[in-house]
């Protein structure tokens, strides 16, 4: 790895001009009985994209040559947009007559062709298929008199799966199918498949989440090999493994989560010190004591590298015998933790912190809705049925209040966007969709959870240590540029742009808008002019937060980030990081980064399309329903609004027929030519679900007219 990182920092200099095989064999005085080792590592980095080798034979990097490398993101149009591999590098787009083959996910190179005028942003068009990414796609069989073909669930995938007779394999019309791929696509030219599974009518109860399940590689069995090891994982904590960590046993400490939760991996205590300042504790379950690196059950999980949390069930990261038994929080039983002590003073700053290994037994397992109703109803049978950790309660909000204060302080941005809950009956149906309530306990948790993974990514930046941080980079100035053009519409404007992007403007901007109409439409604009944040082995601070250092400490039953900084915590702690240690971990930092962000896109994707599809079940029962909206987006062909329950649908352009309507997109909204009637963001509007299609996810709504 590190050779090759060599040769690529070699060819990105400015005095390097494309090279033959021979040159920089001379250059970089490779001996001759290297030579043949030398060509393999070569050919190696250009199948991964790393490095180009020409027509002539010469090699350079990519993006000296107009070239790019990256992931290939699919549009239902044809289109598609390649994501660079290098940070900062803006995505190129790739119309649909210069995708030659490329399908949806594929990492490919690309040639930058122009750029637009108009919109500024490159175009060009793939050059070369450097990997893969849909050897299987899931969809549903449509037959024909002599042949059938798969029209594949993912929509970013817009060509149809040519399947032969004798490839069918007993699929019939309607079937949801896994199909092969045996041809790939040319520039004119389907793909060619094979079916080689049946998962079922289309119809039929339960095949649409496992569908999304097939379709997204999602496997809630392990590989036999990982059951086999983890049959000789104990129960218990072992006496001589309690004898070498720090006794927290008698430190009065709680688990606060959901109602459904069996994955406990969290755990809070705090006091007030004799000098005022409050000392809070937050254990987190030792999951590396039990997943040995290297291990089958490790890879497994790095492979995973996130639990996925669908609208009906979980797929693990971990086998539930780890996760929901002995790395799980349970109450009244000892459990191996990682702890980390932080003595906090009134103004909510971290004045000093201990980081160990412990042993704790929980005094009670909570969920949010209890500890809510005690703190913000005073619950009277709740407060006498758990009198003895009431007032460690009341301790938990002040701390919690302190912490925030200063957070927002600082600036950072608190979204409190409305998440949907939905609920289903036994055999999977939604039978009602509603917010989802985030109150007072969830925020005391998410607080302490927030200052210990600050604790630990500082602490770990100092040491210079390996390690995988959280980061979310300041947003391109011509995005938020955009987004001040937008807000300027319901007249506000971002303060202080002209001199630096700060957190601080964003979140200043939410504050006025709270409870206003508009606040839902700026709030999710806002999101999406701001990157997306990921984990990197380099420390970039996290912008949302206004934090200069931040990680994922806290959930290493379900992240693998989690996971490895616990590995290396422990390397610190027993005093094992050698130098070598220190090069292989910072190795497996850069990689485990980029895994664990992929693995994450991916799970998030496959939760909002379950979420999706159950919304429009539940919307298709009510097709006549006569419902009120907030009007979220306006477009040039229609106008989303979205229900107090969170779910959006369309007004289309064509419903409207009082009038013919034009599109305002410097204003973003719809004037009627005649009437002058106006469609704005926040408008409230009452509407009729018209129409459902629950395969595409689209509800379409009519207005009604008030009389």
């Amino acid at each position: 790895m590190i050779i090759k990182e060599k040769i690529v920092e070699f060819m990105k200099t400015s005095a390097y001009n494309p090279m033959l095989e021979e040159e920089l064999l001379e250059v970089l005085e490779i001996g001759t009985n290297q030579k043949t080792m030398f060509s393999n590592l070569l050919e190696e980095m250009v199948a991964e994209g790393l490095i180009i080798k020409t027509r002539k034979k010469r090699y350079g990097v990519p993006e000296r040559m107009g070239l790019i490398v990256g992931r290939l993101q699919g549009h239902t149009k044809g289109f598609g947009f390649i994501i660079s591999d290098t940070v900062g590098v803006e995505d190129v787009f790739i119309p649909s007559n210069l995708m030659n083959g490329a399908m949806h996910q594929d990492r490919v190179i690309a040639r930058v062709n122009q750029i637009n005028t108009s919109t500024k942003r490159a175009e060009g068009e793939v050059i070369r298929i450097l990997v893969r990414a849909n050897k299987e796609i899931v969809g549903t069989y449509e037959d024909s008199k002599s042949f059938g073909f798969v029209v594949p669930d993912d929509n970013k995938i817009n060509v149809d799966v040519f399947i032969s007779k004798g490839d069918k394999n007993g699929a019939k019309q309607g079937d949801k199918v896994v199909c092969e791929i045996t041809e790939w696509p040319e520039k004119r030219r389907n793909p060619e498949g094979k079916v080689i599974e049946i998962l079922g009518n289309q119809h039929d109860t339960g095949t649409d989440i496992l569908s999304i399940m097939r379709k997204f590689k999602l496997t809630p069995e392990f590989p036999e090999e990982v059951e086999r090891e983890i049959e000789g994982v104990p129960e218990v904590a072992t006496e001589e493994e309690i004898a070498r960590r720090r006794d927290l046993r008698d430190l009065q400490m709680v688990t606060i989560d959901g109602a459904d939760a069996k994955d406990l991996d969290d755990a809070v205590s705090v006091e007030v010190l004799d000098n005022g300042n409050y000392r809070l504790g937050v254990h987190i379950a030792d999951v590396a004591h039990y997943v040995r690196e290297g291990s089958e059950l490790d890879k497994e999980a790095l492979k995973r590298a996130t639990s996925v949390y669908l609208v009906d069930r979980v797929i693990p990261m971990l086998p539930k015998k780890l996760s929901n038994g002995i790395c799980s929080l349970n109450p009244r039983v000892d459990r191996l933790t990682m702890s980390v002590l932080m003595e906090i003073d009134r103004d909510g700053k971290v004045v000093s912190h201990e980081i160990m290994e412990s042993v704790i037994n929980i005094n009670e397992r909570m969920i949010y809705e209890d500890v809510s109703d005690i703190l913000e109803h005073q619950d009277k049978a709740l407060i006498e049925k758990y009198q003895h950790v009431v007032d460690d309660f009341k301790r938990m909000e002040d701390l919690s209040k302190i912490l925030r204060e200063r957070r927002e302080s600082r600036g950072a941005i608190d979204f409190d966007f409305d998440e949907a809950k939905v609920v289903l009956d036994p055999k999977g149906r939604p039978i009602d969709v509603k917010k989802y309530e985030r109150r007072i306990a969830n925020r005391v948790i998410e607080e302490f959870m927030l200052v210990c993974n600050e604790t630990i990514a500082e602490h770990f930046y100092w040491l210079n240590s390996p390690f995988v941080y959280r980061v979310h980079e300041e947003p391109n100035v011509e995005r938020l540029e955009e987004f001040n053009k937008f807000v300027h519409n319901f007249g506000y404007h971002l303060k202080g742009m002209a001199n630096e992007i700060h957190p601080k403007m964003l979140q200043d901007l939410l504050n006025k808008i709270k409870g206003q109409k508009e606040e839902t439409v700026i709030s999710t604009l806002m999101l999406r002019s701001l990157k997306k944040a990921r984990y990197t082995s380099d420390n970039l601070g996290h912008f949302g937060l206004a934090a200069k250092y931040y990680c994922h400490f806290t959930s290493p039953i379900r992240r693998y980030p989690d996971l490895a900084i616990h590995r290396i915590i422990k390397e610190h702690l027993q005093g094992k990081m050698t130098e070598d240690r220190h090069q292989k971990l910072k190795a497996a930092a850069a990689y485990i980064s980029e895994q664990s962000s992929l693995r994450e896109a991916i799970a998030d994707e496959a939760e909002r399309e379950t979420v999706d599809l159950k919304k429009a079940e539940y919307m298709a029962q009510r097709v006549g329903e006569v419902f009120e909206g907030i009007i979220s987006g306006v477009t040039s062909f229609g106008i989303f609004v979205e229900l107090d329950n969170t779910i959006e649908g369309m007004i289309r352009l064509s419903s409207l027929v009082d009038d013919y309507y034009t599109y305002d997109s410097e204003k973003h909204l719809l004037i009627g030519e005649r009437k002058k009637r106006i469609f704005r963001i926040g408008d409230v509007v009452t509407i009729e679900v018209a129409r459902v299609d629950i395969k595409q996810r689209e509800i379409d709504f009519s207005l009604v007219e008030e009389e």
